[in-house]
């Protein structure tokens, strides 16, 4: 088997739906595999994958064991000579696996490969692409200065290598992952993708960021930017410190410092709503079902004339390609007030998000009698 798509699932049935549809786009005519590892969630997810996507092998923890522990269980239960772990709130290209494993193939003594990500609203995700995270480094960065914990000396859409790669989508060998001891089991969440990328340079393997294949990551959904996710970050990061950057008492003392520091100057993230005033729908028809739900005007593009900043774009997922849609995405995300849902027909609901640092909406269509 050429490639095991290993997916940790947390409560995020509806995203978890869309991710996999995509994923079962992209590897429809490969030897491929999808593993959904469940950390015991209480929505439903064990029962929409059983039902709507039979061949994904489930896996269902009776307790939630973090996302190193869980995606390692994955792991050991893939078949295939490569791996991608890829998080559930993530939408990828139908060409995505076929482009990287050509990419794999023509490297040698390859690490992890990690792609362009972007977010609901189509803006590119500089965590993509990190330099290693040495510790004055992580700490310029936790008082808001970046430019030096990211990898900018490649521009989003080149290729190159860079140290460090980002959980939500990482491609590697098989055997890559197991010679470097997968994800390091200390990492409860949050600091496991910092570790297991520099963990491949320690072993003297090349990290790739890949720049000619975007996926979405919406991001909001399973890395909630609260003040519980702040402590975990920055706990994280303790922990990796202390792993790889041994130093004396004094730089140790002022790296805590930093870290205390940065978490009670970090402040929970505005809720960012829309009033949306116009629907306008990516599709062949309107389902009535919309209509009746969303009580505003609802048009089909065709007949639009020029997007306003006012109206939300449905895309119809059984119209479009996911391609299509990341490319429209990517066309239109310079714009500040335009969002975008994705309609799921069959399942009855629009699903997306206007900002990585909230959770994601869900509009239901169907009334539940």
């Amino acid at each position: 088997m050429k490639l095991s798509v290993v997916i940790l699932n947390y409560n995020v049935r509806y995203f978890l739906e869309l991710c996999l549809k995509s994923v079962e786009y992209a590897i429809r005519h490969m030897d491929a595999e999808i593993i959904v590892v469940d950390n015991q969630s209480s929505d439903e997810s064990c029962e929409m994958v059983k039902k709507l996507f039979p061949n994904v092998k489930l896996i269902e923890n009776k307790e939630n064991v973090g996302f190193s522990k869980g995606n390692n269980i994955g792991v050991e239960r893939a078949q295939g000579e490569f791996i991608c772990i890829l998080n559930p709130d993530t939408v990828i290209a139908e060409d995505t696996f076929e482009k990287l494993l050509s990419f794999s193939d023509s490297k040698e003594n390859l690490g992890i490969v990690g792609c362009r990500l972007i977010d609901g609203k189509g803006k590119f995700l500089p965590e993509s692409k990190r330099n290693t995270p040495k510790p004055f480094v992580a700490l310029k960065k936790m008082i808001g200065k970046s430019n030096a914990y990211y990898a900018n000396q490649l521009e989003e859409t080149q290729q190159g290598m860079v140290p460090i790669l980002v959980g939500a989508f990482m491609f590697l060998k098989r055997e890559v992952y197991q010679d470097i001891g997968g994800f390091d089991e200390d990492y409860f969440m949050y600091g496991e993708d910092v570790d297991i990328s520099y963990k491949a340079i320690k072993k003297g393997y090349q990290n790739f960021y890949f720049g000619d294949t975007t996926v979405i990551h919406f991001k909001g959904e399973s890395t909630l930017k609260n003040v519980h996710y702040a402590k975990r970050f920055y706990g994280a990061m303790q922990i990796f410190y202390q792993k790889h950057f041994k130093k004396n008492p004094l730089f140790n003392a002022v790296v805590w410092l930093g870290i205390k520091l940065a978490f009670l100057m970090r402040r929970e993230p505005k809720e960012e709503k829309k009033q949306v005033e116009r629907y306008v729908l990516f599709s062949d028809k309107i389902p009535s079902d919309l209509r009746q739900k969303l009580n505003k005007p609802v048009k089909l593009l065709g007949d639009v004339g020029n997007l306003q900043e006012e109206d939300e774009v449905v895309f119809d997922t059984d119209f479009l390609t996911f391609k299509e849609i990341i490319g429209f995405l990517l066309e239109w995300r310079e714009s500040k007030s335009l969002t975008f849902k994705f309609l799921m027909q069959k399942s009855h609901y629009l699903v997306g998000s206007n900002s990585s640092k909230n959770r994601g909406e869900l509009i239901y269509l169907k009334n539940n009698d």
